[in-house]
């Protein structure tokens, strides 16, 4: 491609309405790519976290549940890192202190203790998974509609070269190319913006499904953990 057909050089002479979607999507593609690396470190924090939380939660039961203790050390030390804490931690630190509250209360009956700590639990993990699925849907918006923007700019530039064309005698490939080429421009930016949203997508609703099943187990299993420590059956799974 010599230098007059370039891709800079196409886009400065092309139209306004594709110089406009050229624009569009540059944009696009740049919040997009930012969404995604933004994601990649969010989801690997949130991880690494949930996993440093789970290995010392497991320790924890092991040493203290066995004996007929409690998580009151670990549950003081989610409360105080409240900030820094993990996903998982923060579910960890809703269900014991609902739990604790309700002791507290005199309450004693099992049903209404595990009730409350498994609610304060689901409702904490769906606050999470909020936070965790933020820009999700900016992605699949993304990966959906920037072809279809890329297209329109298409059109639009092959229906201005035409329109173009129809006032010259003689029409050659040499006249025709570079309308048509400024046209595709806009189709291949367009697809430049969706393919690594559509990927990015998919990459992070397989890990962020991995981080929610975990979260249900953890909850499943500490709840497990606080009946056994009322000396009362497994409770139902919801």
């Amino acid at each position: 491609m010599n230098q007059d057909l370039s891709i800079v050089h196409l886009i400065l002479h092309a139209s306004g309405v594709v110089q406009g979607v050229v624009a569009l999507l540059v944009c696009v593609s740049i919040a997009s790519l930012t969404a995604i690396i933004r994601k990649i470190w969010a989801l690997k924090k949130v991880q690494r976290l949930n996993d440093a939380f789970n290995r010392e939660f497991s320790e924890a039961a092991d040493r203290e549940f066995r004996s007929g203790t409690s998580l009151n050390d670990l549950a003081s030390r989610a409360a105080q890192n409240a900030r820094n804490a993990g996903s998982m931690e923060r579910i960890f630190d809703s269900g014991m202190r609902e739990y604790q509250k309700l002791r507290e209360r005199r309450i004693t009956d099992p049903g209404t203790l595990m009730d409350g700590a498994r609610r304060a639990m689901r409702a904490r993990c769906q606050r999470e998974m909020d936070v965790i699925e933020a820009n999700l849907s900016f992605l699949a918006t993304v990966g959906s509609v920037s072809p279809y923007v890329g297209l329109f700019g298409t059109v639009w530039g092959i229906m201005h070269a035409f329109t173009g064309l129809a006032a010259l005698e003689q029409v050659t490939l040499s006249t025709v190319a570079p309308g048509i080429a400024e046209a595709l421009v806009a189709t291949a930016i367009g697809l430049f913006a969706a393919i690594p949203a559509v990927v990015a997508y998919n990459r992070f609703a397989h890990d962020i499904d991995s981080i929610a099943n975990k979260l249900e187990t953890f909850i499943e299993e500490f709840s497990n953990i606080l009946q056994r420590n009322l000396g009362t059956q497994s409770p139902s799974r919801y």
